[in-house]
């Protein structure tokens, strides 16, 4: 919400080439409570006014000689970063109405000034303004923590996949039909899941495995074996943990793996 004090501090900028126009509008805002009110008789200078000062209004007369007050329209349009233009047209030609909100003014109000008139305008469109600025300004910090949270989480997940990378010889993730979709390490070769199984598995042993994954069960350094076509009996360890979203639907395993055959040989050697 705007309150009071926000209001009445807003930037105003009045345009007009009649400096008895000036005067009226300034003892208007003035006993209004409006106490950051600029003025000027040069529409040339309206650009660069607004360029250095990003004005909250701008009462804009429309008959000037010289610069008339749609060329200043267009020429705030160029330079209004985000673009609004927050210009309320001030005329004694009702007829340019349409044309001048065609042209990007706000609103309208009509000469000879009706001083209640004018000040409820003139409220309601800062009120507008002050709530597009605060939604801008919103926008831009959900954007801001948007990336820096994505910035964040992309980063613990580098950090996670260097861990399973550095306790394991491969990491995997397989969807809910059982087909690998995220792997690192040589897992087509050395664990065959997701891959049609491969020969050379203990048949027993394999079926456990694949009797958790079908149940949806958690296993933790679960080692199986496989024979390779040289004779060279290879051990397994892997661990992994069935993944579901926000609906508790299954969707499929994630788990890390490694090679423990020279491990198996140590301790079948130390046996006595």
């Amino acid at each position: 919400m705007i309150d009071a004090t926000q209001l009445l501090n807003a930037n105003i900028l009045i345009v007009d080439d009649q400096q008895a126009n000036v005067m009226l509008l300034e003892q208007m805002l003035g006993n209004a409570g409006y106490t950051q009110v600029t003025s000027t008789t040069d529409p040339f200078a309206v650009s660069g006014l607004h360029l250095a000062n990003h004005y909250d209004l701008i009462l804009l007369d429309l008959q000037m000689p010289g610069m008339d007050g749609f060329e200043v329209l267009e020429a705030l349009k160029v330079i209004e970063p985000d673009g609004y233009v927050p210009v309320l047209v001030v005329t004694a030609q009702p007829g340019h109405k349409l044309r001048a909100l065609q042209a990007g003014a706000k609103d309208f109000v009509a000469k000879p000034f009706e001083l209640v008139e004018v000040e409820t305008r003139i409220h309601n469109m800062l009120e507008v303004r002050l709530l597009h600025r605060q939604l801008n300004r919103y926008n831009q910090q959900l954007e801001h923590q948007v990336m820096q949270r994505t910035a964040e989480l992309r980063a613990s997940e580098a950090r996670f996949q260097r861990y399973a990378e550095l306790s394991s010889d491969w990491y995997w993730e397989q969807d809910a039909d059982g087909k690998l979709t995220h792997w690192s390490g040589p897992v087509m070769d050395m664990v065959g899941i997701g891959a049609g199984g491969g020969g050379g598995w203990d048949v027993a042993e394999r079926a456990t495995l694949e009797a958790n994954i079908a149940e949806r069960k958690p296993f933790l350094d679960f080692v199986y074996r496989r024979t390779a076509a040289n004779g060279k009996v290879q051990h397994l360890q892997v661990s992994g943990e069935p993944m579901f979203d926000d609906a508790s639907r299954f969707v499929g395993y994630r788990g890390v793996g490694r090679d423990v055959t020279a491990m198996a040989a140590m301790f079948a050697t130390a046996r006595p």
